[in-house]
């Protein structure tokens, strides 16, 4: 039997969910949790199903056919629905972030362990070809001594985004803003390559948007437990909105990523695998991710997450993101938080 899904707010991410549910054979879709019709109407559509919707995750909860719940309900709003699915013992997975404190991650994470299900954090760029090629080059050694891990996310919302959101720019349901929001996946990814940060200093500044009580731009240095140092960069400030991009630097090598595209490849000493990797990637995706646009991605990377989730179940298995691996991210977002309201180094 299909394992069956339920998902808990339909704001425009669910429908990424809907849609990748669609085309796994040993998923669908059967619950949708929402107050409002006509954002659950687009979601069945997305997914091609007509389901239930529930007004309370209780209510749902109730179905025996719900095996995994999906929250998308704002930021700040992740832990209710995800410890009450966990108590009702379903395997959990959550959107990015994990949730907006430490305290509320750690929350929904021991919720999931008691109740022995499992938990996703969605964080699809890991999926990404380009990146896991770039992973398995780090794991193989090929970059010598790590030295500099750098990402970007250069990006523009118009006011429109926060106004129209309701929770959009709040400290209650966002928890913040570029890094919180956007450029958590290239802050997610950073960690994967280059391992945990040690300490860090950064600045945030609301500098394009009004009535918002978060950051639109943010810079930040880390110096990584290996001795790597690295910079993050984010914003939601910067017109006409760039591709993100991760690059990182050794002493025997530099890979620069750009969106889904490999700009640099370069490796001493060479080898034909190199080559092949250029060539594979020589062909530009061009893809904006969201860059402009937040509806502009595709679902395919939810869709192998949430592959290897129902692999996990079916295997009893952890997933590849689980909740500590989200929790990680947001422990770094907020430590430049500190730093910027402090204009102090914090240690981790």
């Amino acid at each position: 039997m299909p394992l069956g899904f339920a998902i808990v707010g339909c704001g425009m991410i669910a429908r990424f969910h809907a849609r990748a549910i669609r085309e796994l054979p040993d998923a669908r879709l059967v619950a949708l949790v929402s107050r409002n019709p006509s954002h659950a109407e687009a979601v069945m559509e997305a997914g091609g199903v007509r389901c239930p919707v529930f007004a309370s995750v209780e209510e749902m909860l109730k179905r025996p056919d719900v095996d995994v719940v999906v929250v998308c309900t704002p930021s700040g709003a992740h832990l209710e629905p995800a410890v009450a699915a966990a108590e009702a013992k379903r395997h959990v997975v959550v959107e990015k972030p994990l949730e907006i404190t430490l305290e509320r991650c750690d929350r929904i994470i021991e919720a999931c362990d008691r109740n022995r299900v499992l938990l996703c954090t969605i964080f699809p760029s890991r999926f990404a070809d380009a990146n896991v090629a770039l992973k398995r080059a780090i794991e193989s050694g090929r970059f010598g001594r790590l030295t500099l891990g750098e990402t970007t996310c250069k990006w523009w919302r118009p006011q429109s985004y926060y106004d129209e959101g309701g929770w959009k720019g709040t400290l209650a349901l966002d928890g913040g803003g570029a890094l919180m929001n956007q450029a958590i996946h290239n802050v997610d990814l950073l960690l994967w390559m280059m391992g945990p940060v040690r300490s860090l200093a950064g600045f945030t500044a609301t500098l394009a948007h009004e009535r918002i009580e978060v950051e639109d731009t943010a810079v930040a240095c880390l110096r990584f437990a290996n001795g790597a140092l690295g910079v993050i960069q984010a914003a939601t400030s910067i017109y006409p909105g760039l591709p993100k991009t991760i690059a990182v630097h050794g002493d025997k090598g530099s890979v620069v990523v750009e969106q889904e595209d490999v700009l640099r490849w370069e490796f001493t000493p060479e080898t034909d695998e190199d080559r092949q990797i250029r060539q594979r990637f020589a062909q530009k995706v061009g893809a904006s991710g969201g860059a402009s646009n937040p509806a502009a991605i595709s679902h395919e990377y939810h869709r192998r997450q949430l592959a290897d989730f129902v692999e996990a179940i079916r295997n009893n298995r952890f997933p590849l993101v689980d909740g500590r691996e989200g929790r990680r991210a947001v422990e770094v977002i907020l430590a430049i938080y500190r730093s910027a309201q402090t204009g102090r180094v914090v240690e981790l």
